[in-house]
């Protein structure tokens, strides 16, 4: 894995708890020594939208994915998901996603019950971490982000962000890789 991503000093995720929801912290120790190819960078929380954190931090959007959280609902049955696509896409949310959720309308989940139920903070809300039992439909596009193969997303919290390999985040709980995901 590259040392440097951006004008960001990344440091071993794990050493740094401070930078990481709770959540997070707990889906690292259970990676095992994937989780020492995660690295984490403090940020200006302001700055943790996608556009400005980029600009900001000189991250490519190429390699920085959003996570959004979808609420899919059938039948009176309300299911979560979440989407990991690439910054320069966005998430098909009211096709594929639909689609392969099996669900007669999909939205974007409200911020509120999107932070109560993953416990990251909005803005911040990552892969790494959330509940065991969503599907977790990520871009094609994401899984290849680069020649290193390393992707750029939330932390949990909007003070930091995680560089990661894309290989990881195909062995997430419930991760099921899928193309055409991301639109652009």
């Amino acid at each position: 894995m590259a040392a440097t991503v951006g004008t960001l000093d990344w440091a071993p995720a794990l050493t740094r708890p401070d930078l990481l929801a709770a959540p997070v912290i707990q889906a690292l120790t259970e990676l095992g020594a994937e989780a020492d190819s995660v690295r984490v960078a403090a940020i200006d929380p302001e700055l943790a939208d996608t556009q400005a954190f980029c600009a900001t931090y000189e991250v490519p959007l190429e390699i920085s994915a959003n996570c959004v959280v979808v609420a899919a609902k059938r039948g009176g049955e309300r299911r979560f998901a979440a989407c990991l696509v690439l910054a320069t896409t966005r998430a098909d949310v009211n096709g594929l996603v639909r689609r392969h959720l099996d669900a007669r309308k999909v939205s974007f989940a409200p911020m509120d019950l999107a932070v109560e139920e993953t416990g990251m903070e909005y803005g911040g809300i990552t892969p790494v971490g959330l509940p065991a039992t969503w599907p977790l439909l990520v871009d094609a596009a994401v899984a290849a982000a680069d020649s290193a193969g390393e992707v750029v997303v939330g932390s949990g919290v909007r003070r930091s962000k995680l560089l990661l390999p894309s290989a990881v985040l195909g062995g997430l709980p419930g991760a099921q890789v899928l193309d055409g995901l991301g639109l652009p």
